[in-house]
């Protein structure tokens, strides 16, 4: 058992982490939405997810919202953007879990897209990566 386990309590048993394993993509990673389906799975919290994927050695891939990984985004919504603008008044740095309610009203993907082509700032992830992300590009042209 690796120190994380230990300080936060995540203990696994063989099927919980075969769970994990097999939901792992052909580079050995978890991606963002297979953490949340994996959460469910073996019974944890998303927000424990980082800790569970670090103490295996695993690494949680391709945010839906284009914080990390590879996934290609489609060019900003306007009528997003501006949404998120108003409601928010304005906020820049909106919460993982804000914008995953916004989809609701679109897609994921159309939120992404916007978020990765704005600027707009994603924290607190839902699982736990990050809570503040610092150094993401100032591409407000709309």
């Amino acid at each position: 058992m690796s120190s994380i386990d230990d300080n936060l309590n995540i203990k696994l048993d063989n099927i919980q982490k075969e769970l994990i394993l097999t939901n792992l993509d052909e580079d050995g990673k978890l991606s963002c939405l297979k953490a949340f389906k994996v959460a469910r799975l073996i019974g944890k919290k998303p927000n424990e997810m980082s800790a569970i994927t670090k103490s295996l050695g695993i690494k949680i891939t391709n945010c839906e919202l284009g914080v990390f990984g590879k996934i290609k985004f489609k060019d900003p919504n306007i009528e997003v953007y501006n949404r998120l603008k108003q409601n928010y008044m304005g906020h820049k740095q909106l919460e993982c879990k804000v914008l995953w309610d916004e989809a609701q009203n679109s897609t994921l993907r159309t939120v992404g897209s916007t978020v990765k082509n704005s600027d707009i700032e994603v924290t607190h992830c839902q699982l736990g990566c990050f809570r503040e992300r610092k150094g993401h590009k100032d591409a407000s042209k709309s």
